[in-house]
């Protein structure tokens, strides 16, 4: 069963985040990942949820997207989005 990472970023320093868009996507293709949304700006339809980007990954498992996140190789990188950003990160099962 496929899995999703669904982030809602906002960036506050995106010279400083350049560097995590630039190498982040070959750990995410190292563990069979690949967006499906990169980093768009959504049209909040309804509810008081208002996302300034949005990321959604997607995995051919929730097993390769735990390795992606546990990868030691993207620890750096995921420090940097945190000091770089303020997000919210979920993982989802999707349907069969």
């Amino acid at each position: 069963m496929n899995a999703y990472l669904i982030l809602d970023l906002t960036i506050h320093d995106f010279d400083r985040f350049r560097e995590y868009i630039l190498k982040i996507p070959a750990l995410i293709e190292k563990h069979s990942g690949r967006y499906v949304v990169r980093g768009e700006q959504p049209t909040v339809i309804e509810g008081d949820w208002s996302p300034e980007r949005v990321v959604v990954i997607e995995f051919p498992s929730r097993e390769q997207a735990n390795g992606f996140l546990q990868d030691p190789e993207a620890q750096a990188l995921f420090l940097l989005r945190h000091q770089t950003t303020t997000c919210k990160l979920v993982l989802v099962d999707g349907c069969l």
